[in-house]
């Protein structure tokens, strides 16, 4: 047994904005493994000032998890604990290996492309106008739910472009779904909520910065609208204190990125335990390439979630790799006569 990994810088074919800033580039690593027959291939990759294993060591780690890839994936997985993003790779390239197809990890009626993954259209924030332009251009591609970026620009803007979209659309037809990606001041977070709540929201995404849990379980059980924890679930590595942070928060959801969050495996651990507090869930990508974004959209479709998940951010790249993945009519497709076009396994 061998690997190697390879870094790919991906480059957004827009500078895309959040309230962290503006995303021009996105780093990943290709982690490779052969076991002189066959090979498997699994990503690495991390959101900088987001992701927990954002570290200088990043790359040294993974080369010790190349050089000691014989541990095989149990082993490593728990190695690599405070390395979540490697711990996906890992298992990914693991369950590649064994395969039949380096790409086919969870065969289903979704990679026979008899079956679709409803997905939501995302908004990237930018000034009203470029906002406007990409509702447009979502609701124009066939999408029923939308998420919209907020927390970066005014807000009495962001609220106008909602007010737009419901005077167009109501809540039967087109589902609201919001990200402030922990924007908002605990003081002034629960009247953002009330004023929000007027446009049928389906929920919001992290309102106010992680790890205030006092402020954050105050705002879950005051809200006028449901609340997802997304940010608040990066780092929090111990199953028990897992369930500490649901049991004192209670969120109406949480957001699960396997990238952020120990992959396929702390996905279902957070899964497991919000579904014994009667706690919402859906999966996101973490702007992964297709590689990453093929590996969960497949983990996902077994999961048999049936509201939208966050799937759709294959097309934000001039560079990402050429796959099966299809986005069409609001939801996620696999085109199983498409090949992938990939020199990292020649």
């Amino acid at each position: 047994m061998n690997a190697r990994y390879y870094k790919h810088i991906l480059q957004f074919k827009r500078p895309s904005g959040t309230s962290r800033g503006i995303l021009k580039t996105k780093e990943t690593w290709f982690i490779v493994i052969s076991d002189g027959t066959r090979k498997g291939i699994g990503e690495c990759g991390i959101l900088r000032t987001l992701s927990i294993d954002d570290r200088p060591d990043y790359e040294d780690k993974l080369k010790w998890t190349c050089e000691n890839i014989h541990l095989g994936v149990d082993t490593l997985w728990k190695e690599l604990i405070e390395f979540p993003s490697i711990q996906f790779g890992v298992e990914m390239a693991f369950r590649s290996l064994e395969s039949d197809s380096p790409f086919l990890l969870f065969p289903s009626s979704f990679t026979r492309g008899e079956k679709q993954i409803s997905i939501n259209g995302l908004i990237w924030m930018g000034d009203k106008e470029f906002m406007r332009q990409q509702i447009s251009s979502k609701l124009d591609d066939g999408f029923d739910c939308i998420k919209m970026k907020i927390g970066a620009i005014d807000f009495e803007t962001e609220l106008n472009l909602l007010s737009y979209i419901r005077s167009q659309f109501s809540s039967d037809s087109i589902e609201l779904r919001v990200d402030a990606n922990g924007a908002f001041k605990p003081k002034d977070a629960l009247d953002k909520l009330k004023r929000l709540s007027i446009y049928d929201l389906h929920s919001i995404e992290q309102p106010i910065r992680q790890g205030q849990y006092k402020e954050m379980a105050r705002l879950c059980n005051e809200t006028p609208l449901p609340i997802a924890l997304d940010e608040e679930l990066i780092g929090v590595f111990d199953v028990t204190e897992k369930k500490k942070l649901l049991q004192t928060i209670q969120p109406q959801y949480i957001i699960l990125k396997p990238s952020l969050i120990g992959g396929f495996k702390g996905t279902k651990e957070w899964i497991n335990i919000a579904k014994s507090y009667g706690i919402g869930w859906w999966i996101t990508s973490a702007l992964e390439s297709n590689i990453g974004l093929n590996a969960i959209a497949q983990y996902t479709y077994t999961l048999n979630n049936k509201i939208p998940q966050g799937l759709g951010t294959g097309g934000l790249y001039t560079n990402n790799i050429d796959s099966p993945l299809v986005v069409s009519q609001g939801a996620l497709a696999y085109n199983p006569e498409q090949e992938w076009i990939l020199n990292y396994l020649n």
